[in-house]
């Protein structure tokens, strides 16, 4: 693959996070709306948030026999469909209004986010591979920005009283556009059984993905990778439970109006891309380990805040914390995942399975915990999982195992690379 092509692919990539970032980031800003329009508690505003599990499991299940199958093209292009059609639904649901229509439509999203963004993640990882470069930080650090922008105009469209309809209607025919443009970058094999990548030059074994090892026992037996998919978990629930409830939380929790809890979203989506595109350059000065510590203690204190501040204005500066704690514990546990043996397709499909299920499936039952014991309290369950990340956050640390698996098409002498850090840890 020659090097233009390979920055194509990489734009391809950065519009293919960004465009569920806009879409999600959309929904999420008129949840409040949306509750309203269909006179649902928090509760059943949670069942119908069910619809997004759902379907995320049903993305997250297939995704990795799909990519196997046919690689990642087909499975990226079928997965933003799914969210393209998805956010029209819910658009439509919220017009009738149809709280089930609405469900089926989170439904579509969430079988379109679990199965085309697993996709995505290991087409990244294989960019990751070839350039040897950190890509992942910036590729989800995209899907952050989308979110601001996303969630920008959905403040706009709240504050102008815009019908939640028309607005999902202009993003799903905004994410068509962003498809017919990006599809034709990615390349056909990616993930493929008989298709694998083009081995990176270079002397010792090639670990890249062999997907006719599909993950299997002898992937689920190893300890490191899975205490890399226990931090996954726990910072990708963090961003989960934002994504979803943050701006109701703002609302209800502290007394905001619907447009001011959207402004307290954007800050928290505008902190998640501060932290993932600046990423690269703490990777490369202290390493996975202590960054998924810092973000693990960051993400801490801010949900801390969130939950038992009484103060709104104290509670909307620590959502800038939340932000960006939970910004980079995801894509860099996806390189720690790529980078902690062979079968790199295998790896970083069971991590980013990890990932989604808690950023997708988890949220939604924080609904039902909130209708109880309110929202605030519900969030104390993301804190305890985030506080959880800072005593594994050493596994994150794979350089031993990289060692034993080095890629990289030049390796850099240590001279080099007084940090010690792996390839996918430098800027």
């Amino acid at each position: 693959m020659t090097d233009r092509a390979v920055r194509r692919r990489r734009q391809a990539l950065f519009l293919f996070f960004f465009l569920p970032g806009i879409a999600l980031s959309s929904w999420v800003t008129r949840t409040p709306d949306v509750r309203d329009q269909l006179g649902l508690s928090t509760g059943q505003m949670g069942l119908v948030l069910f619809g997004l599990s759902v379907g995320s499991m049903i993305g997250i299940l297939c995704s990795g026999r799909f990519v196997s199958r046919f690689g990642t093209r087909p499975v990226i292009a079928l997965g933003t469909l799914l969210i393209i059609v998805g956010t029209a639904v819910i658009g439509a649901g919220s017009a009738v209004p149809s709280a089930s229509l609405v469900a089926v439509g989170l439904c579509l999203f969430g079988a379109g986010m679990g199965g085309g963004e697993v996709a995505v993640n290991v087409d990244g990882a294989d960019v990751e591979r070839i350039t040897g470069t950190a890509v992942l930080p910036t590729l989800h650090g995209c899907f952050s920005l989308g979110t601001v922008i996303g969630g920008s105009a959905g403040m706009a469209a709240t504050a102008a009283d815009v019908p939640v309809s028309w607005h999902l209607a202009v993003v799903a025919l905004v994410a068509t556009g962003i498809l017919v443009h990006a599809m034709r970058a990615v390349p056909v094999g990616i993930g493929i059984s008989a298709a694998p990548s083009t081995p990176a030059p270079g002397p010792g074994p090639d670990p890249g993905p062999d997907p006719a090892r599909r993950p299997g026992p002898q992937v689920w037996k190893d300890r490191k990778l899975l205490l890399i998919g226990a931090i996954v978990l726990a910072m990708a629930l963090a961003e989960g439970a934002a994504n979803d409830w943050l701006p109701l939380l703002m609302v209800d929790g502290h007394g905001l109006d619907a447009a001011m809890g959207s402004l307290v979203y954007v800050g928290f989506a505008a902190a998640m891309t501060l932290g993932r595109f600046s990423g690269t350059y703490f990777l490369g000065r202290f390493g996975r380990a202590a960054v998924v510590r810092a973000s693990a203690v960051s993400g801490a204190v801010g949900l801390l805040l969130v939950i038992f501040s009484d103060n709104a204005l104290v509670a909307a500066t620590a959502v800038l914390f939340w932000g960006l704690g939970a910004s980079l514990g995801f894509p860099v546990a996806l390189s720690a995942a790529g980078d902690s043996g062979p079968d790199q397709t295998a790896r970083v499909s069971l991590v980013a399975i990890i990932g989604y299920v808690a950023f997708l499936v988890g949220p939604p039952a924080l609904g039902f915990l909130g209708d109880h014991y309110g929202l605030r309290s519900a969030m104390v369950v993301v804190l305890m999982f985030v506080a959880s990340a800072i005593l594994i956050a050493p596994a994150a640390d794979t350089r031993g195992r990289a060692t034993a698996t080095a890629d990289a098409p030049h390796p850099a002498p240590p001279s080099a690379n007084p940090a010690g850090q792996h390839r996918e840890d430098r800027s």
